[in-house]
């Protein structure tokens, strides 16, 4: 009868713990602070290791929620802050009625501003009017990636459909807002969305043949957790992959139509093939600077990562089969690999299609010769 009671008794109080449980919640939301006074600011080593930390108590006036206006103490183990400096923290409530609070970031808003003014005045100030049109493209394409690509991945739709889908919408702004509506806009615009297909082909096989799976760091992990492994990650690498060759694509592809056009009126009297042979040299030039551009962008991105190897004990062969390792060669074989595809089906179409078209941008001079 004992154990029957004492059975009883906990099987009553599970529901009522795990509903306490459901009404509790320590993360109470993050806000946004700004630096009063440092009150401490020593040196410790954290525990188990020999490194070094910062480690700071703070005063901070809270600058939004519900706190707004109240000066708070902050335990500061994670950056260093001065005074005067704003940052974002988190706010947490335990279920005792402990009140916490922790750093999570500066607020970088104010320098990023102004590093954007920037950069739109070095643009308009070279480009002019093609400068400004280039802006439009690339807000079009931020618009794209964020309001399109984004919410269609998290609604389900197939990473590598939505990335192509998109990337063809991109390329589209990108080279016609940006070159104009003509025929030369219209080469490259083929030849690069050919060269979009066959590169993402190439990644499907490259990715599937090095069985990566799209768990390549902890952003990854945390987003399988949040969307309850709803998500394709393989598919999700492919499209990644995809969207980032966009930029180069459509650089070599508007280059090789405006070279092909620019022989074209400088000598008339040549003939295709003879076309097509020339701006397959320049394309071969152009291509070596940005495949060693492309392959320095991913080393530079991927810095970090290169050090931690280098630094470990672990040989080269075991460092570069990591998933983490893996999915950056890859990323960046396949992303020149696309790269080398374009130059020749875009002086391809050009050369069949800008036979005698005078482009608007052409600084060239036609002088009536027969053909």
């Amino acid at each position: 009868m004992k154990k029957f009671v004492l059975f009883l008794f906990v099987f009553l109080q599970m529901p009522f713990s795990a509903f306490a449980q459901q009404l509790h919640e320590d993360y109470q939301g993050t806000w946004h602070g700004k630096v009063i006074e440092v009150l401490d600011d020593e040196t410790r080593i954290i525990p188990g290791t020999d490194t070094e930390q910062k480690y700071q108590t703070i005063r901070a006036e809270v600058l939004d929620g519900p706190k707004e206006g109240e000066v708070i103490r902050i335990e500061n183990d994670y950056l260093e802050l001065d005074e005067g400096d704003r940052f974002y923290f988190n706010y947490y409530v335990y279920i005792d009625g402990t009140e916490e609070y922790g750093v999570l970031n500066i607020d970088r808003r104010i320098p990023l501003l102004i590093l954007f003014l920037v950069f739109v005045s070095a643009v308009l100030l070279l480009g002019g009017w093609q400068g400004l049109r280039s802006l439009v493209a690339l807000f079009g394409s931020v618009f794209a990636i964020f309001y399109i690509l984004m919410p269609g991945i998290l609604a389900g739709w197939n990473p590598l459909v939505i990335s192509v889908v998109v990337a063809s919408g991109i390329l589209f702004v990108a080279i016609f807002f940006t070159h104009g509506f003509n025929r030369e806009s219209v080469v490259a615009y083929s030849g690069t969305m050919l060269a979009v297909l066959l590169t993402g082909l190439l990644a499907i096989l490259s990715v599937h043949l090095a069985s990566l799976s799209g768990f390549a760091d902890e952003a990854a992990t945390y987003l399988n957790f949040n969307t309850r492994g709803a998500l394709d990650f393989t598919a999700l690498l492919i499209g990644a992959i995809i969207i980032g060759v966009l930029g180069v694509l459509d650089d070599i592809a508007v280059t090789q139509a405006a070279v092909v056009t620019e022989l074209f009126d400088s000598n008339p009297s040549l003939t295709r093939r003879d076309v097509y042979r020339r701006a397959l040299r320049v394309g071969r030039e152009h291509v070596g600077a940005l495949v060693n551009t492309l392959v320095l962008a991913y080393t530079g991105a991927s810095l970090p990562l290169l050090l931690h190897f280098y630094m470990s004990s672990s040989s080269l062969s075991m460092a570069i089969s990591s998933e983490l390792f893996a999915t950056e060669i890859v990323r960046t074989i396949v992303g020149s690999v696309g790269l080398i595809m374009t130059v020749p089906f875009v002086t391809l179409l050009s050369v069949i299609y800008l036979k005698n078209y005078k482009s608007k941008h052409s600084h060239s001079h036609s002088h009536g010769h027969k053909h």
